[in-house]
């Protein structure tokens, strides 16, 4: 079939990227772009490091413009797909027919209050005017709000102990505020591994950080307020309460399409669900070496959206996607990069340490022959890390003595 009328749902760095694959990939047909958020794409990692960290005037998150020459819907989102007619349906009542798909509708903020339709917190810099909801962050607009709310140096509880939870905590001290952490583990110990968060936990104490532990968490009180209870019994109460406890994709407009596999987008190494459909980023799952996983990453939705992209267009004969997952993570004085498939276990098989404090370079083997590296405060390009994560461990030192 003949694709001429493409539809990229989802305007998040996964669409951008599909839909410049697809133009570079050589089509040029009518390319349609729905996008839930009003903005064009932005750096969503920006907003818990450099844009909550820095003095700037905001800028941090943007991205070039795009190039694609799309027709882009922005503020719509998509209500409903009919397969069979081939229509993507908008709320509002709109359709759009299509030859090609492109699922890209990334996902959303976990919440421990559901959001009931209550209004939204309202912006405010005095503690009189801080919201008694929990706040999330996810979009721009929770980014500037927390901002705003954190620059008159409120006392703030993080529930979540993963790298976003984390990224919160150091802006927040950044800011001047008393900060505890919640978590029910070791933080980053599930993203990382033990000796890994050992490291970011131990930094993060000796900047002031408190971390608290006694199981999961719950809000208290029937708006999701300032107080915080533990599984164990034990009370905490702040000006300001911030969730950090992961995602959720957004597939609730596929309901009915026969797409979702027990509630998921399980993919090919193509990014394909069917010949006419593909879907990538936070939204889908993908076969890796550790088998189908979603990994919502920055530079995994990059990869997938550029796998779809070429799998949407050239069927069996586009190269199958192999995954190797990059992540990055930067707080408490510490910047963390990993090529590799993490949590890693035990100690590293190799450790270097390099100028300034806390510079290490560190790799792990893995029982099936993969490595993961690891770089913290440790100078290297990325193609090099991958090459050391790549590299088996009796050509690892002298490929670190030689710089390749």
């Amino acid at each position: 079939m003949t694709m001429r009328r493409i539809v990229v749902v989802g305007n998040g760095i996964a669409g951008l990227t599909a839909c410049d694959s697809l133009r570079s990939t050589g089509f040029d047909g009518e390319l349609t772009v729905v996008g839930a958020e009003r903005h064009q794409p932005y750096s969503r990692p920006a907003l818990s490091k450099a844009l909550l960290h820095g003095d700037d005037d905001l800028q941090a998150h943007e991205l070039p413009q795009p190039t694609h020459d799309a027709t882009e819907l922005l503020g719509v989102s998509a209500s409903g797909l009919d397969v069979d007619a081939r229509v993507v349906r908008l709320d509002g009542g709109g359709e759009l027919p299509y030859d090609g798909l492109v699922i890209a509708s990334g996902s959303r903020a976990k919440r421990l209050a559901p959001l009931d339709g209550a209004a939204a917190p309202q912006r405010g810099g005095t503690r009189g005017q801080l919201p008694s909801r929990e706040l999330t962050l996810r979009t721009i607009e929770d980014a500037v709000l927390l901002k705003e709310l954190v620059a008159s140096r409120p006392s703030v509880i993080v529930i979540g102990g993963g790298p976003l939870g984390m990224e919160v905590a150091s802006g927040c001290l950044h800011m001047g505020c008393e900060v505890t952490l919640v978590s029910d583990v070791t933080p980053l110990s599930r993203q990382l591994g033990v000796h890994l968060a050992g490291i970011f936990t131990s930094a993060a104490i000796r900047r002031g950080l408190k971390v608290g532990g006694g199981g999961r968490a719950r809000l208290a009180g029937s708006d999701g307020g300032r107080r915080v209870v533990l599984a164990d019994g034990t009370e905490l109460e702040a000006d300001l309460v911030v969730t950090a406890i992961g995602d959720e994709p957004n597939v609730e407009w596929l309901a009915g399409s026969g797409l979702l596999n027990n509630g998921s987008l399980r993919v090919d190494s193509r990014g394909r669900l069917r010949p006419d459909i593909v879907a990538a980023g936070d939204v889908a799952f993908f076969p890796t070496l550790r088998g189908v996983q979603r990994i919502p990453l920055w530079t995994s939705a990059i990869d997938q959206a550029k796998a779809a992209a070429v799998g949407l267009l050239q069927g069996d004969a586009a190269p199958g996607f192999t995954f190797q997952p990059y992540f990055w993570t930067e707080g408490f004085g510490l910047a963390l990069k990993a090529v590799g498939f993490t949590p890693v276990v035990g100690k590293p098989d190799y450790c270097e340490a390099g100028e300034g404090t806390d510079s290490l370079l560190l790799r792990w083997e893995h029982q099936d022959g993969s490595g993961t590296a690891a770089a913290i405060n440790y100078r290297i390009p990325i193609p090099k890390l991958r090459r050391l994560a790549n590299a088996g461990p009796e050509v690892l030192q002298r490929t670190v003595a030689a710089g390749v």
